[in-house]
């Protein structure tokens, strides 16, 4: 038995290809007694529109494509898979690449998804080559958005978190249980989302007025989290409190304090960053805060997908807010009860 296809219903109904694509793609511009006739022959003939050819209706590939750092990140498992949802809702397809953050600087010029013709639309993930990705994908025309930019005042289009107001929150809950020699550990300085987070704590402790103390890290992991405390204690600093930039910082400041006899939250609270997938699952249960993955990845879908169909139109940025997610990690502090 023959397949049936998308010029098939073009026969059927009596209409052009071009008004059987704008009914496929949900057009408002199509008279409704044609939407009406395309609707019924898709009915008679049993049509179910396939990706191939919502493609062909649009005169695209049906592929969009997503570039980020790495794949050992929950966060970013999340918004991939948000995404991933999204474009198969829309009839696309995803494309994945993975950069090496060694790639040269001229890497975007023969990056495999920036040449013309290969994809729809491009969305940057976290990428530390953002400058020369932004640069590339203007310059071939490619409709592209960022998701967690590094580059401060960029001229792109960008889906964030806000970060400063998730570094306040954190700071502020510890504030409340009565905590004041609150330590903050931070993640590397390349990241905008870093020291977003870290201006949120600072403007927090200057509020309250007592004196922040920030030690930098170089990576976002549980060792670095690790060595961090224990320099800290070897240099006699003795808070009461941790703001974690980051759920795997978190992770390795608990080790630590445990490996020097406190207990937490009894001697010590901690805040994470993230709400990672481990957060509630070890004890005691991670207090941090929450990155709305799914809806990154769905307003960055929902953001290229305008671009995509309506070139003309001008995307605005959009910046969402993180969750305080309390657990079991922070109590009041003993000094205050």
């Amino acid at each position: 038995m023959k397949k049936v296809s998308i010029l098939d219903v073009v026969e059927k109904s009596g209409v052009s290809l071009v008004t059987v694509s704008r009914v496929l793609n949900n057009s408002t511009t199509v008279r409704e007694s044609n939407r009406q006739k395309v609707l019924q022959a898709m009915k008679d003939l049993g049509y179910t529109p396939s990706s191939a050819a919502r493609s062909l209706a649009r005169g695209s590939t049906g592929l969009i494509g997503i570039t980020l750092q790495t794949l050992g990140d929950t966060v970013f498992d999340g918004i991939i898979h948000a995404v991933n949802e999204s474009l198969e809702a829309k009839g696309y397809f995803l494309a994945l690449s993975i950069a090496s953050t060694a790639q040269l600087d001229n890497s975007a010029v023969n990056h495999f998804l920036f040449q013309e013709d290969r994809v729809d639309g491009i969305i940057l993930l976290s990428t530390f080559a953002e400058k020369e990705y932004v640069l590339e994908l203007k310059r071939k025309k490619i409709p592209f958005v960022i998701i967690d930019n590094h580059i401060e005042d960029t001229k792109a289009v960008t889906i964030n978190v806000d970060n400063f107001i998730g570094g306040y929150e954190a700071t502020r809950h510890l504030l409340d249980l009565g905590h004041s020699q609150i330590l903050h550990i931070s993640g590397p300085e390349l990241y905008l989302s870093a020291r977003d987070r870290r201006r949120g704590y600072e403007q927090a402790m200057t509020e309250a007025g007592f004196a922040p103390t920030v030690i930098g890290t170089d990576e976002f992991n549980i060792r670095c989290g690790f060595n961090s405390v224990k320099a800290c204690l070897a240099q006699g600093i003795r808070p009461t409190a941790v703001f974690a930039g980051e759920d795997g910082l978190a992770l390795g400041a608990m080790d630590a304090f445990r490996d020097e006899g406190y207990r937490i939250p009894q001697d010590i609270s901690i805040v994470g960053y993230d709400d990672q997938y481990f957060a509630k699952e070890i004890h005691p249960r991670l207090t941090t805060i929450r990155q709305p993955m799914e809806k990154l990845g769905k307003e960055a879908v929902r953001i290229l997908l305008d671009m995509i169909d309506g070139p003309s139109k001008r995307s605005k940025s959009v910046c969402l807010k993180p969750e305080l997610i309390v657990r079991e990690s922070t109590a009041e502090c003993a000094a205050h009860k």
